[in-house]
């Protein structure tokens, strides 16, 4: 599972010219998965993302979690974050989960972050998003995990 957080002041998600999600000041979640994932991987990456602190304090310092300030969630799927450049000019997606099992492990992953009690959106699993984001500083992190649920 691969995840980019990006730490926002607003972001939308739209399909077909239509909002599908929005969020205030908050995280926008790029989230992709390998053949290997499952969701035995969620609880910790998904506790760990609304106590992550990254959010600024009265005295500017990342003392923040997404939970002590209220914020929400944008949650999109994109498989492309396991797309391999490395060899000729078009990307391989043979790392990437199957698009049924993906688009499960996705649902699943939401209804892990719906679980903690914070706003949560999501896009729209296959379709044709445009995600429109204000990064908040910027601040943005990337958690690769892998199957036993270790991040890097």
């Amino acid at each position: 599972m691969r995840i980019v957080l990006q730490r926002v002041s607003r972001g939308e998600v739209r399909v077909g010219g239509n909002t599908v999600a929005s969020v205030g000041r908050g995280l926008v979640l790029l989230v992709g998965f390998t053949n290997d994932d499952s969701q035995s991987m969620f609880p910790r990456i998904v506790d760990k993302i609304v106590d992550l602190r990254i959010f600024e304090d009265a005295d500017g310092k990342m003392n923040l979690s997404l939970r002590d300030i209220g914020g929400g969630i944008i949650a999109v799927p994109q498989f492309t974050l396991y797309g391999n450049t490395k060899k000729g000019r078009r990307p391989s997606f043979a790392h990437a989960a199957p698009p049924q099992r993906a688009e499960k492990l996705f649902d699943l992953f939401v209804s892990a972050l719906e679980g903690t009690g914070i706003s949560i959106g999501s896009g729209v699993f296959g379709a044709h998003m445009e995600v429109d984001l204000v990064n908040d500083g910027p601040v943005t992190f990337v958690f690769d995990l892998a199957p036993s649920g270790e991040s890097g």
